[in-house]
């Protein structure tokens, strides 16, 4: 018999023996590791589970007189804004039946209103505009007077305390609709300011303003 015939039995038996070791041993160490004792370190821990932010209200509330002299009040609202037209701060306690101002030259009449920080923040200023003026007929003997002139004829006086916020003529008064006028001091939660608006008709103002009313808007404003 050749040699080599039967070196190639023993040959194939080695073949085939070695991936049968490979494969005990990966076996044999997979177990190991599957037996080895694993340990953990102490730990502590704490969880925050009611962690709340939320936002302020910033709320205006304003008093005064409507057209018939009585006290009512307006709220700024959820909004942020709000129109109110029942408080006129021109004709205060003094309108006639239609509603508007019957004043001859030289006359006035003033009206006292309140602000109040009503919300949950305070209001780290407080400011003022004017509006467009619009005329309107208030007779039955109407002047020609344009609006600009009629506007020039009616001055209008804002004072906090001590402090005059502004004293000028309405047209005037409608120029700072760009550029708000600021009233001293923040308003605090529940905190108020009083403020007194004194519209005059000035000695000069002639026949051409007679039987006729200005309307102008005021915008006041919280900022917080």
């Amino acid at each position: 018999m050749n040699e080599n015939s039967v070196d190639k039995p023993r040959r194939a038996k080695r073949r085939l023996a070695l991936p049968a070791i490979i494969a005990g041993g990966l076996s044999s160490m997979l177990l190991a590791f599957s037996l080895t004792p694993t340990f953990s370190a102490l730990t502590a821990a704490i969880t925050n589970d009611s962690n709340t932010v939320g936002t302020g209200s910033l709320v205006m509330q304003e008093t005064g007189p409507n057209n018939a002299g009585t006290q009512v009040t307006c709220t700024s609202g959820a909004a942020g804004t709000a129109t109110c037209s029942t408080i006129n701060k021109f004709g205060g306690d003094n309108p006639t039946t239609s509603g508007y101002m019957a004043l001859k030259p030289g006359g006035s009449t003033t009206t006292t209103v309140k602000f109040k920080n009503i919300g949950s923040v305070s209001a780290s200023t407080f400011t003022v505009a004017g509006g467009t003026i619009t005329k309107a007929n208030n007779g039955s003997v109407n002047g020609t007077a344009s609006v600009a002139a009629l506007g020039s004829a009616f001055k209008i006086k804002i004072t906090s305390g001590s402090n005059t916020v502004f004293d000028d003529t309405a047209t005037a008064f409608a120029a700072t609709a760009s550029s708000p006028l600021t009233i001293p001091g923040a308003v605090a939660v529940n905190g108020e300011v009083t403020l007194t608006i004194t519209t005059t008709l000035q000695a000069s103002a002639d026949a051409t303003t007679q039987g006729l009313s200005i309307t102008q808007p005021i915008v006041w404003t919280f900022n917080a």
